[in-house]
């Protein structure tokens, strides 16, 4: 089981990808603004994020930037889930130091199998490194 946190201001589209990972036996805790995200990942370090690139106070990217920058942080696998379509919208979560994206509308399967995916990457030692 892996503690992970989504942040994501559309509470369905939250609660869907929350219910989704709890049915695959992980825990989960769901917010809905990136500065209250940042606040919880920096104290409870979390085992993965999932991030909506549109959230208020403080973007998904923003929050991504911080994390990559923090040497307590820069380790935890990123998965970006938002309704941003652009090649250059990935290009750029990529560049920021995301490990996977994944975009809205999403099937919640195949959300579960790219957590599962980014964690067993992270266990092998594939984990971002900070820029």
């Amino acid at each position: 089981m892996a503690r992970i946190i989504i942040a994501d201001d559309d509470e369905i589209v939250g609660e869907i990808a929350r219910d989704a990972l709890l049915a695959g036996g992980h825990g989960v805790g769901l917010l809905t603004n990136g500065k209250d995200a940042l606040s919880v990942i920096k104290a409870r370090r979390p085992d993965l994020v999932i991030l909506d690139c549109n959230m208020p106070d403080l973007s998904g990217l923003l929050v991504l930037r911080e994390m990559r920058n923090s040497a307590a942080l820069c380790e935890i696998p990123v998965l970006m889930l938002t309704g941003r379509q652009s090649e250059r919208d990935v290009e750029l979560a990529m560049y920021e130091g995301a490990g996977d994206y994944v975009k809205k509308p999403f099937d919640p399967e195949e959300l579960l199998f790219r957590v599962d995916e980014l964690l067993a990457k992270r266990h092998k030692g594939g984990a971002s490194k900070p820029r």
